[in-house]
């Protein structure tokens, strides 16, 4: 199929393709049980994992892919399995899964390299609409998800994951089971939405504060706070954190703190807003794939 589509991976594009069934039917069975509701994945390309998921009993699947190339590959595929896969020819960027699937929705997908966690920092932004998502991510990137303070992966993207979904590393995947292979071991980790967050906070003022802090986490809060506009000191005595400590030994309860402490002390009529300082190593445009 990909000789007859002429479906060669492209690096811009973010593409390194998996194509043995053993290994993809393995990432379909973690997602747990797939036959209710909808199974949503983004970058299917010539369909190495659709077909995994559909073997594995997946009811309904709405693939998002942006690659002409593969879409009539991927046609070819759901007339096997008429009624069981949809297509959808667009950037995954710019489309919203939840007005085009039905709950309970989970995701499930070896996402474009390029663009792995800014699509989950958008899907986090609807958390609760998802049962599951179950993503592949170069392990250097899954390990942050995890990380616990005082270890060095911990960072802005383990603070945003962790106050809003279980995260779990489930397996690695070597760079040899992919085509072409990438430089790096991959990571196939779970992540399951809390039914409420880890503690109260406005996500927008979270992403504020956490990038910030980590945009400078060598200094003290109160010098890397400062950049908020808000009365560092007072900020600090609000949430009961010290302003000699750093970011990286901050729980994410206290970071929830420090984003309900900035939207008190916010100057009035200021909408705080996502930043991302100078020199932070966990970006929302951060790499989080395998090339």
């Amino acid at each position: 199929m990909i000789t007859r589509h002429g479906i060669a991976a492209r690096k811009s594009l973010g593409q390194n393709f998996i194509l043995d069934l053993n290994l993809t039917r393995r990432i379909a069975r973690a997602a747990g049980p797939l036959d209710a509701g909808t199974t949503i994945e983004i970058g299917p390309g010539p369909g190495g994992l659709t077909r995994a998921l559909l073997a594995e009993g997946a009811g309904r699947i709405v693939a998002i892919e942006r690659d002409p190339r593969c879409l009539a590959a991927l046609a070819d595929l759901a007339a096997l399995y008429p009624g069981r896969l949809e297509i959808i020819a667009g950037d995954a960027l710019a489309v919203d899964p939840v007005a085009l699937t039905e709950a309970p929705r989970h995701i499930v997908a070896n996402l474009p390299y390029n663009i792995a966690t800014v699509l989950l920092l958008k899907w986090l932004d609807r958390a609760g609409d998802y049962e599951s998502l179950t993503l592949m991510f170069q392990r250097e990137v899954a390990e942050r998800f995890v990380a616990a303070p005082r270890s060095p992966a911990y960072g802005r993207l383990s603070v945003l994951v962790q106050w809003l979904c279980d995260a779990k590393i489930l397996f690695d995947i070597p760079a040899r089971a992919f085509t072409p292979p990438p430089k790096v071991t991959s990571s196939v980790v779970r992540l399951v939405p809390r039914a409420e967050p880890l503690a109260p906070a406005t996500k927008s003022v979270l992403e504020r504060v956490t990038g910030a802090a980590f945009g400078q986490r060598r200094k003290m809060l109160r010098s890397s706070l400062r950049s908020l506009g808000v009365p560092v000191a007072m900020l600090l005595a609000a949430a009961g954190v010290a302003g000699t400590a750093r970011a990286e030994e901050l729980s994410v309860a206290q970071f929830c703190a420090l984003a309900r402490a900035t939207e008190k002390f916010a100057p009035s009529g200021d909408t705080p807003a996502l930043r991302s300082p100078a020199g932070s190593n966990n970006s929302p445009n951060e790499r989080s794939g395998c090339d």
